[in-house]
């Protein structure tokens, strides 16, 4: 099992240890700034496959490499632009195999999404969901718009959304310095000569609001049976900063504490030469993989991710792709792939002009197709109303996908980023959209391992998986107030 301190996978503590000490998220705004075209400017894809000829094999079912993706993401390298033609022709494929695989369903979960703090100091590039952990020190006069949450708050929230019928809590959240796995990790963080700079650590003391634990907020969110997704391979990295833990240790205390399935974030596009553009400060490609290894090993499902539209290529899209696919061969624990749209507005790298904007629709469409196409080992994929709006959602779903997301009833991460499609969805909005497109609407575990089929002229729906839902629709008038969460929460994604 690879260390998750191990030099080799993560690309050295030095790198690390920059981004945690001080105001890295500062740092990150200064390296856009300096940032210009010239200085990763990856070459054109090219490759020895055509487009005909991957297409074919796409057809017959044959096993796609990375240049029979790159040419179907591009529709031919051969020319500049995306061709229409080739387009629908991937895209009308992409489909009738999803069709093959899965059938006509499109499933949805009724979740909520519960982030513990938005502090951070990684300075990742792409993301405005962070604020400089600095800013919530006691002492701190800044001002920022961020959130941490302490454990009875995070119990308090999902307690609330049980009693809507939710089912499945989904945390993702910032790392913040006073954030360690459990009480002996606060002992060792604290033990080091320098922990600010070394292993990005300041006693909970230092802040205004303790965030607990990881364990303690697993525990407080794993409560009347509902399913805890979270900790990232990035939050697994921080949950064993400044030890030698591997992380299938560090994934089973989580699974004893409550955790039931890990989300694949944190990924973003798996070449390091494209992370160190966007994200320097994250973990790299490997250790991404040992981290998703280690959470399968301590028995979680995962699921597997890929941020997109910003500086990479059509080639570093391929390559992402073979990680995951090759990843699944040796596990078979990934439950869904998610492809995530570039949102730009709010984004270091678009104010300092890294980029111009996020990908087209076209690119989206193509990615979802070829996603379906390539990851022959992964039976589901899922088209994202947050990123893409309800109607090119839709439209994503005869491209490949089958899932749908989940009610979600608090978004953040993307509407920061300057996502204008809002924060959530009811049963009865997925009814309507899902059966306008003569598909059929299914309500489904995390895991898909459950399912119900809902009758659309059975209303008004609401979820009937969950351990405390007997149907009632979970928001009955969408302007009657905050989801559960409330203000200070906001919408997290």
């Amino acid at each position: 099992m690879t260390s998750a301190r191990d030099p080799d996978a993560d690309g050295g503590d030095a790198v690390r240890d920059s981004a945690g000490g001080g105001d890295a998220s500062d740092t990150g705004r200064d390296d856009a700034a300096a940032l210009d075209r010239g200085e990763f400017d990856f070459d054109e894809p090219s490759t020895d496959q055509s487009f005909e000829n991957a297409l074919a094999k796409a057809r017959d079912g044959d096993r796609l490499s990375v240049d029979d993706a790159v040419e179907l993401l591009a529709t031919g390298t051969d020319s500049d632009g995306t061709d229409p033609v080739r387009k629908e022709a991937v895209l009308e494929l992409a489909d009738r195999r999803r069709r093959e695989e899965v059938g006509d369903e499109v499933t949805f979960v009724a979740n909520l999404n519960n982030n513990v703090t938005t502090a951070c100091n990684t300075g990742c590039l792409f993301c405005n969901f962070k604020d400089s952990a600095h800013a919530f020190e006691a002492d701190s006069e800044a001002d920022h718009a961020g959130f941490t949450k302490t454990p009875a708050e995070s119990r308090e929230i999902v307690e609330e959304a049980l009693d809507m019928g939710v089912y499945e809590v989904c945390s993702v959240s910032g790392l913040h310095p006073a954030l360690a796995l459990n009480d002996e990790h606060h002992e060792i963080l604290a033990a080091h000569d320098d922990p600010e700079s070394e292993v990005n650590y300041k006693p909970p003391e230092r802040y205004a609001t303790d965030p607990g634990t990881y364990v303690e907020q697993i525990q407080a969110m794993s409560v009347g049976g509902i399913h805890v997704h979270s900790m990232t391979p990035e939050e697994a990295y921080h949950a064993a900063r400044g030890t030698d833990w591997d992380y299938e240790t560090v994934y089973r205390e989580l699974a004893d504490a409550g955790l039931d399935s890990a989300p694949g974030t944190a990924a973003e596009i798996l070449v390091d030469e494209v992370r160190d553009v966007i994200c320097p400060g994250k973990i790299r490609t490997d250790d991404w993989v040992a981290a998703m290894e280690g959470a399968m090993a301590a028995g979680l499902d995962t699921t597997a991710t890929m941020m997109y539209g910003h500086v990479e290529t059509v080639e570093h899209r391929a390559e992402h792709l073979q990680v995951i696919r090759d990843l699944q061969d040796r596990t078979g624990q990934i439950t869904e792939f998610v492809p995530l749209s570039f949102i730009h507005q709010n984004t270091p790298l678009y104010r300092h002009g890294v980029v111009d904007s996020g990908p087209s629709r076209d690119e989206d469409e193509l990615v979802v197709a070829v996603a379906r196409l390539f990851l022959d080992n992964v039976d589901h994929v899922q088209a994202s109303w947050v990123k893409s709006g309800d109607a090119h959602g839709l439209k994503l779903l005869n491209c490949g996908a089958d899932d749908f997301m989940g009610t979600i009833l608090s978004e953040e991460i993307t509407k920061r980023a300057g996502g204008e499609y809002g924060e959530y969805r009811s049963f009865d909005d997925y009814v309507e959209m899902i059966t306008a497109i003569g598909r059929t609407p299914v309500e489904r575990s995390t895991d898909y391992r459950t399912r119900r089929r809902i009758d659309p002229d059975d209303g008004p729906h609401g979820p009937r998986l969950g351990p405390r839902a007997d149907g009632s629709p979970m928001l009955p008038e969408r302007s009657s107030g905050h989801p559960p969460g409330g203000e200070s929460a906001g919408a997290d994604d």
